[in-house]
Formats: structure tokens, sequence, C-alpha cells
């Protein structure tokens, strides 16, 4: 049996005009809650018992995911009464783990998307005899991440939190999210505080000599930190550049999920997803977009990479471009939103009031 931790984070406040009531980590993904995503991979990679660390009430979840069997695993929920970090976070939910102390414990976060071979890091982690095993990715410019260095055989020898002068750069190996912990070293991690994995648990680690493995696997990596990257991420798991089992469809250019409609004429690319009783109009061209239920884009509109909330509208003649449009939000006809333009939820813009291009 492989058991599992998902930290889902703060992330609640990342996509925040999207949506009025509903927590952000439910707002959808190559058609579904992102976490469906996490926790179907988990599962293929052979993990059976899952723990869902969060800060949530656990109500906002249950109703979807359950019990977790419609995924292959069992699930649980343990939420946090404040914020205790990635390491408090992962040893409050240490309480609902059953193996032994020296079995394997997947911990990740849930607003990562990988490529990685979860099965394959698990494995190197045993092979490794390692207390922590950690997945490293490169990066081109790694200033705004948590440098890990490793020797020849991947023995980690420092952690460094984003790094303020090129002197501190020496690696470009970054702290991507996913480890392996050895159950004892979990139960090591002081209870009931704020503990950052980090900033204390790691280096502390090191310090006392434990054997921290570091696995560099240079496949796919995005932090869904900005709404361009929650909308990017949806896209490649459409187009199957990520594969995820959670994805209710063939993988293809798009998605259009039950009860949506999309008039002749219209062109969809790029990974689109069109959510159930959303309406295209005829001539639109929306690329690598995520469209909400219930949404209309009517005729001759150009949007992408954007993302259109639940029961809102844009009208006609309109580019958007990386956009968020929340719920239920009306953008009037020959409007031109871009660069990372934000309308809040059921705000309404009337025709012709922005644009961004020359008049001329």
């Amino acid at each position: 049996m492989l058991e599992a931790i998902l930290l889902v984070g703060g992330q609640g406040t990342r996509l925040r005009p999207v949506t009025v009531n509903t927590p952000k980590p439910m707002v959808r993904a190559a058609g579904v809650p992102f976490l469906a995503h996490q926790i179907a991979r988990a599962a293929a990679a052979g993990v059976t018992h899952l723990v869902m660390a969060t800060c949530y009430l656990a109500e906002v979840f249950e109703p979807y995911f359950g019990d977790g069997s419609a995924f292959g695993v069992s699930l649980e929920y343990v939420v946090e009464d404040e914020p205790l970090g990635t390491g408090g976070a992962i040893r409050n939910a240490a309480r609902r783990l059953t193996g032994g102390p020296d079995e394997p414990v997947l911990v990740f976060n849930g607003d990562i998307l990988t490529g990685l071979d979860i099965a394959g890091l698990v494995d190197s982690h045993r092979s490794a005899a390692a207390d922590v095993s950690l997945h490293l990715v490169r990066v081109e410019d790694p200033r705004a991440f948590g440098l890990v260095p490793t020797d020849s055989e991947g023995r980690v020898l420092a952690f460094t939190e984003k790094p303020q002068t090129p002197e501190e750069i020496v690696t470009d190996q970054i702290n991507a999210g996913c480890y392996v912990f050895r159950r004892s070293v979990i139960d090591s991690i002081p209870a009931g505080r704020p503990v950052s994995v980090e900033r204390e648990t790691f280096p502390g680690l090191l310090a006392r000599g434990a054997r921290l493995h570091g696995v560099t696997e240079n496949t796919y990596w995005l932090d869904l930190g900005k709404p361009e990257s929650f909308v990017q991420a949806s896209a490649d798991l459409v187009r199957g550049v990520v594969p995820s089992p959670a994805v209710p469809g063939p993988r293809g250019e798009s998605l259009v999920l039950p009860g949506a409609e999309v008039a002749a004429g219209a062109e969809l690319s790029g990974g689109t997803v069109v959510g159930a009783g959303a309406r295209i109009g005829a001539g639109a061209v929306v690329e690598g977009s995520i469209v909400l239920d219930g949404a209309v884009i009517e005729a001759d509109t150009r949007v992408r990479a954007s993302l259109i909330g639940v029961g809102a509208t844009v009208g006609t003649r309109t580019v958007l471009d990386g956009a968020v449009l929340g719920d239920g939000a009306v953008v009037g006809a020959d409007n031109e939103l871009r660069a990372g333009a934000r309308v809040w939820c059921g705000a309404r813009l009337p025709a012709s009031a922005v644009r961004f291009s020359s008049d001329r």
C-alpha cells in the first residue's frame, strides 16, 4: 500500500476574480476540478490511501470527491484550524496515515501540474534508502524558487530559498513540490505549530546528517500561482501534453462538454474547454481558453488564453487576450481586453468601453 498527502494550500485566493462563493480549487481545468487530476494521477501511480490536507472546510470537497472510491483510492480529509505551513500541514495530516515508520509517504502540492513519473520517484526513494526524496526540475531563471544543489549521486547538499545575489545561484535545480518521506521523518516534525519544510524541516534534517535524495527529472512542470498558468494547465491537459485519467473526453484541440452549444463556423483550438450549457456563437474564434458552464461567447468574438466565468457573457466582436471574467460578468460588444485584464464577478462593461490597441 502506498499512502499520500495532498496539500491544498492558500491557492483559493489565486483565482479570486472568477467566482463569488465557490473556493477556487474547484474551478475546473480540462472539464473537472483541478484536484481531480492530482488524485487521478496519484491513483494511477499506485497510491491507495490519500489524505487531503486543507485549510478549507471538508464540505467544499466531499460532495465531489467523496471517499475517493470513484478515483480508486481511499480518501480522507484533514482541515487545519489555523495555517500550519507546509511542514505543519504534513505533520497534521500524518495522524490519518496507517503505514509503519519505514514506509514511504508521497507528499505533493495541489497547485502544481507536472508530468513527473510518480512511481519512479517512489522507486528511486527506496533504492537510495533515503529519508526524504525530492523531485527537482531545472529552470532558466531560478531566482523565484528554492535552490537544491546535489552531488553526482543525487544527494542533496544544501537549500537556498529564493536567492538574492548572483553568488547564491549555485544551481538551476529547484524544489518542484513533490516529495517522498520516510514515515518516521514526518513524525519527527513538530506538531501543533507552523513549520516550513523548505526553511526548517529540510535544512534541519540535512544538518543532522539525514539522507536527502534529489531526483532531477526534466519533465513538464507548471506552478498554478497565476490565472494564466491555470488556463495554460487546462489547455495542456486537454491536448494531452500532460496525461490525466480524469480528463472527461478524448485529447485534442478542444473539449466540448455535454450540453454545450457551438455554432457552425466557430473555431475552437489550443486545448479550449467549453463547459456544460455554454454557447459559442458563429464566427467566434476561441484558442486555449476555459469557458465555464453557462457562459456565452457571441458571434465574431476573439478569445485567447482567457478564463470565462460561469454564466458570463462576451459580446460580439469583442477581443479577449489573457483576460479573466468572473461569474456573471458581462463584457459588451466591441471591447478589447488584453494583458491580464480582470473583470470582477457580476460586473458589466458596456459596449465599446475599453480597448488596448490604437484607434487608427
